[in-house]
């Protein structure tokens, strides 16, 4: 199989509504995966990256991973995902 480019929104939702500040922090620690961050005013915080993967499987994991790590950085509360969405650069193309 050979690797695609895939654009990956992931969300994780909680209890507490994110600030400028704190979306600003995990902003920071996604910018070196060139993603940006959501969920200011909002129970939740997202990221949005582009990454390599083989599939719809490896890209969420990788994104996934991205998250929990910038999340860690920026001193976020380890919520469960609730949101996720993946596209490949074939099937945006064809769209």
């Amino acid at each position: 199989m050979i690797p695609s480019q895939w654009s990956v929104g992931i969300e994780a939702s909680g209890d507490e509504v994110m600030t400028m500040e704190r979306i600003g922090e995990l902003a920071d620690a996604v910018a070196a995966n060139g993603g940006i961050a959501s969920g200011i005013g909002r129970p939740s915080y997202g990221i949005t990256v582009l990454v390599t993967a083989n599939d719809r499987d490896d890209a969420v994991s990788q994104a996934t991973e991205i998250l929990r790590t910038a999340a860690r950085q920026a001193n976020l509360p380890p919520w469960p995902v609730s949101r996720v969405e993946a596209t490949s650069e074939e099937e945006a193309a064809a769209t």
